[in-house]
């Protein structure tokens, strides 16, 4: 029953889908971190459990602490020691699609409009159960982990074999100076091997509460601008036909981009030689490299450097371009100079935007018979989405982690990476690909009929506040 007039709030029926809301979301978040590290291998070094609970805390906002003893790798102290800031946004954005979907399928039963009571209540349901859970898993993602000298050398050979091997290698390519101090190091590099180390993850309660808070009401504020047939309260029905539409197509054109690269990850492990290891990568980090990608495209410029183990995590030709010792500029010129193909990703991120603007154009309805008019709306409004929205895919994408230890199952000795995007810019270039595209988008759209035809009865004058009235009875 709808709050709006004095009616109570249903409390019941509100706490029984706050709990379905955030209980699916959490078990599918677990479940794709659980799934994605098992691929990579991450449970060789430790309990699985604890590593899934805390890439499901990062997921959300929340924040990692690797820590531990590994003087015998001759790191003391500070150096021994990461800042982590790398969120698995494959895991968040399987909760955040299904926490999103569940929670705006429970307002519908309130009607055309939902009162402003009502619509806090269940809102405010949802994020208490969530913090409540993810408080749990802050007490669950704690764990140690146990690095093999070893493995830094050579993954996948035993330690006989990887000391031989090191051992070998440094012969040929050092000869004599090997034995300089009576053979002293080689004894070193041997101890190395031989070595062996616990390292703890501890999750920081208090930060990744405030984050995953930040999290869940991003998460329901998006839904709500993004779900055309959820009602708003009484002074929001005008979202209906303004905001709504454009939302809901830039939201649905990158989740369709995602999509596509998952299957290209896909593709990628079947001639792979480690096909679980690009599969859990996939599955884990596709929308990182995807959102990094579009701005990238649309001509967003950005910034990083990577060294060590840690630059190899990156696609070609990034892992060259930041190779150096100082920072570096990043743009799609630079790329195209080491892989003219990079310039595919400009072509795609803008049919990504002229699918935004068509689908922008097909879901708002049509005023009276003038085309340019009706291309300016929706241009003028898909603009301001995107101006909004780039900036945002440039945060979340955001990665700086600097290690001489890693945790989640990836040794990175020595190994640190930064990548941002130019965030003062993003809001400009958004705005202005978002105007093109809605302008173009939406008069293809009236060229082929298909402007106003996937309007939902929610977006219609007669289903709101009786507003005017277009030809053929669709709505302003």
């Amino acid at each position: 029953m709808s709050a709006s007039g004095g009616v109570r709030v249903p409390w019941g029926p509100a706490l029984l889908a706050a709990i379905a809301s955030v209980s699916w979301a959490f078990l599918a978040m677990v479940g794709i971190a659980a799934l994605g590290l098992h691929l990579i291998g991450a449970d060789g070094a430790g309990a699985l459990g604890p590593m899934a609970a805390a890439a499901t805390v990062l997921a959300v906002g929340g924040s990692v602490t690797p820590s531990g003893d590994v003087g015998a790798f001759g790191l003391e102290g500070a150096q021994a020691r990461a800042a982590i800031d790398i969120a698995p946004l494959g895991v968040s954005l399987v909760g955040a699609l299904l926490l999103g979907w569940l929670f705006a399928r429970s307002l519908r039963g309130a009607g055309a409009v939902i009162g402003r009571a009502e619509l806090a209540a269940r809102a405010g349901l949802v994020a208490l159960l969530f913090l409540l859970l993810l408080a749990g898993l802050t007490w669950v993602g704690n764990d140690t982990v146990t690095i093999d000298g070893a493995t830094l050398v050579r993954r996948g050979l035993g330690t006989e074999h990887a000391e031989h091997d090191l051992l070998s290698r440094l012969s040929e390519q050092l000869g004599d100076i090997a034995d300089i101090g009576g053979g002293l190091l080689p004894d070193r590099l041997s101890d190395l091997v031989a070595a062996k180390a616990s390292v703890g993850f501890t999750v920081a309660p208090g930060r990744s509460l405030l984050g995953g808070l930040v999290w869940v009401v991003a998460v329901l504020l998006i839904a709500l601008l993004a779900s055309r047939r959820t009602p708003l309260p009484p002074g929001g029905r005008a979202l209906h036909r303004t905001v709504r539409p454009a939302v809901s197509a830039l939201c649905g054109v990158l989740v369709l981009a995602v999509g596509a690269g998952l299957v290209a990850g896909v593709y990628a492990a079947i001639g792979d030689d480690h096909p679980r290891l690009v599969l859990g990568s996939a599955l884990l980090g596709a929308p990182n490299g995807v959102w990094i990608g579009v701005p990238l495209g649309l001509f967003v410029p950005w910034y990083g450097r990577a060294s060590g183990a840690l630059r190899h995590v990156l696609p070609d030709p990034v892992d060259d371009l930041l190779a150096g010792p100082g920072g570096e500029r990043l743009t799609v010129g630079r790329l195209a100079e080491l892989d003219g193909r990079v310039w595919l990703l400009v072509v795609a991120s803008v049919l990504l935007m002229l699918a935004a603007g068509v689908l922008t154009a097909a879901r708002t309805p049509v005023a009276g018979s003038r085309p340019l008019a009706f291309a300016g709306w929706c241009a003028l409004r898909l603009g301001v989405v995107t101006a909004l929205a780039l900036p945002l895919l440039v945060g979340l994408t955001r990665v700086s982690a600097g290690a001489s230890l890693s945790v989640l199952g990836f040794d990175a000795f020595g190994a640190g990476i930064e990548l941002y995007g130019n965030a003062a810019l993003a809001p400009a270039l958004g705005a202005a690909w978002g105007v093109a595209a809605g302008a173009v988008g939406a008069l293809a759209a009236w060229a082929t009929g298909a402007a106003g035809r996937r309007v939902v009865a929610l977006a219609r004058p007669d289903e709101g506040d009786g507003g005017p009235r277009g030809p053929s009875g669709r709505g302003v």
